[in-house]
């Protein structure tokens, strides 16, 4: 009896052993479907773009010369829409993720707002676009501007902070709070002295997630009337003149780096699809390393916690 019944679970050990490892196969090859993909795109970049890549063509404007054209105004343009999202998006993600989770109160009101906000991440770009066009551009007088642009983008990243920044929350222990609240902490006290600082390694993750779709985005930024041909940069934003710090550039045109990049493959000259795929490399570039810098952060702050 007891032989056959050792023998009954070394057979189930090994089926699932066995589907284990292919599972394992499985997700392998899965995997190595986005990456060769991912290399095989990004190869053909490097190989295409290469040669138009040196300090001409980061300092030249665009031209209708495709040996003179440059990615001036387009990567300015995308550094400044980029700080304006930032600032918009991200200490407001945060601070409604903390509410939901911590301040808001169990009711069928939070309940829909928690479904909409989970909702709205999966939302196509192009809808903020035209919701920013209507809002933005029409009702709140901003133009076609640095300002229109920044805020459409915040709109787009707003949920995935807020989602990030809760399942951050989320995922501290439960004897964290427990213990601040046993030693006499308010609730504010919990919240910003210790949910807040062990939730940042997650939430800079959701964030660098949401920075690097938005940098990509093309269709909410052509919905509002970004510029496909600029020869001139915005504004300075600090003066010689009290108080020395100017906002004229938010007011100002512009254009960035996808819309460039699509101007360019618009048009049938082989030089201008060269500079399209160096536009797309440096793009890519710039994600890498807004990742990589989060990456880095994310480590170090994760290792000044001890639980």
């Amino acid at each position: 009896m007891q032989t056959t019944e050792l023998s009954q679970i070394r057979s189930v050990i090994s089926a699932n052993r066995r589907f284990d490892l292919l599972f394992a196969v499985a997700g392998f090859l899965a995997l190595m479907v986005g990456v060769l993909a991912f290399v095989a795109l990004f190869s053909e970049m490097v190989g295409n773009g290469i040669e138009r890549i040196n300090p001409d063509f980061f300092m030249n404007f665009p031209s209708r010369r495709a040996g003179n054209a440059g990615i001036l105004s387009a990567w300015v343009g995308s550094l400044l829409v980029m700080l304006v999202t930032a600032v918009s998006a991200i200490p407001l993600g945060i601070a409604a993720g903390v509410y939901l989770e911590e301040y808001a109160p169990k009711n069928i009101m939070t309940d829909l707002i928690e479904i909409n906000v989970t909702n709205l991440a999966g939302v196509p770009s192009i809808v903020y676009g035209l919701l920013a066009l209507g809002v933005f551009v029409y009702a709140f007088g901003f133009g076609q501007s640095i300002l229109s642009a920044g805020l459409t983008l915040g709109l787009l990243i707003l949920p995935v902070v807020i989602v990030s920044t809760r399942e951050a929350l989320r995922a501290i222990p439960v004897h964290i709070r427990e213990g601040a609240y046993g030693v006499g902490a308010t609730q504010w006290e919990v919240v910003s002295d210790h949910l807040v600082p062990y939730a940042t390694p997650g939430i800079m993750t959701g964030v660098i997630i949401g920075m690097s779709r938005a940098i990509g985005e093309t269709a909410p930024i052509i919905t509002i009337g970004a510029l496909t041909f600029i020869a001139f940069l915005p504004p300075a934003p600090i003066s010689d003149v009290a108080p020395f710090i100017s906002f004229e550039w938010l007011k100002s045109g512009f254009t960035v780096m996808p819309i460039q990049m699509f101007n360019w493959t618009s048009r049938p000259e082989e030089a201008f699809q060269q500079n399209a795929a160096a536009a797309g490399l440096i793009l890519v570039l710039m994600t890498l390393m807004m990742n990589g810098v989060a990456i880095w952060l994310r480590y170090r702050l994760r290792k000044s916690i001890s639980w």
